[in-house]
């Protein structure tokens, strides 16, 4: 089971990778809220602890960044001890908040309780729309070239931007989550960087990229990801 720790202090990190290690988890790591956001994206961890006090997004921000198209588990770990902080955050999304300093007993047995209560994730291994097919674990898309399955390939960027919409059916994902998840709190505003991205994927798996079906504009808003195509951009 994967577990993403995301706090500012080296030294709460190392201890909790050791004690967290030595109890059988797969510890993954993040220093700072923009890096914590990368770090789920890219492992897709089982739980995610966190401070609140990060720089690089909040950990309040972190939260809602996360919300917006995960729902993983979420335990924040803070010194912050105020009644409206723990509403802050547990409105913002998380599911449990222990304050600093905590007794590691507590801290396991509270991390056995997520995912006890959270059922385990349903995302599928792989997902299909019109005549692509995605394969998460691979990483790979094929498209059906006169009746045969062939790859197309993507950059690693491109692939993110699919993966992120792909595991969303449905849902809007605004241009300012995408582009912080996927780039960073200092890209929010480069709308730029989407538009390019959305173009070259559309090139590349859309039948008709000029009129899409499947990665869709809401426009003003951000990006929709439509399985049965049933929408045009």
């Amino acid at each position: 089971m994967k577990i993403l720790v995301a706090d500012d202090d080296p030294q709460i990190i190392r201890a909790l990778r050791v004690t967290l290690g030595a109890s059988g988890y797969d510890v993954i790591t993040a220093a700072n809220g923009a890096e914590a956001l990368n770090q789920a994206i890219n492992h897709h961890p089982d739980v995610v602890m966190l401070d609140l006090g990060m720089p690089h997004l909040n950990g309040i921000e972190v939260i809602e960044g996360l919300r917006g198209w995960s729902q993983v588990p979420i335990l924040v770990v803070s010194g912050r001890t105020g009644a409206a902080d723990k509403v802050d955050a547990l409105d913002a999304g998380a599911d449990d908040y222990v304050t600093k300093p905590f007794a590691m007993d507590e801290l396991l047995a509270r991390i056995r309780a997520l995912t006890r209560r959270v059922p385990a994730a349903t995302e599928e291994p792989s997902s299909a729309f019109g005549d692509v097919s995605v394969d998460f674990a691979g990483k790979t898309v094929s498209r059906l070239v006169d009746g045969r399955p062939t790859s197309v390939r993507l950059t690693p960027t491109e692939w993110r931007i699919l993966e992120l919409l792909v595991q969303n059916p449905g849902k809007l994902i605004t241009r300012e989550s995408m582009l912080t998840q996927i780039w960073g709190p200092n890209h929010a505003r480069d709308t730029g960087y989407l538009r390019l991205y959305l173009a070259q994927l559309r090139k590349k798996l859309e039948p008709e990229p000029g009129q899409p079906r499947y990665l869709v504009t809401v426009q003003g808003m951000g990006y929709r990801f439509v399985p049965d195509g049933g929408a045009v951009g």
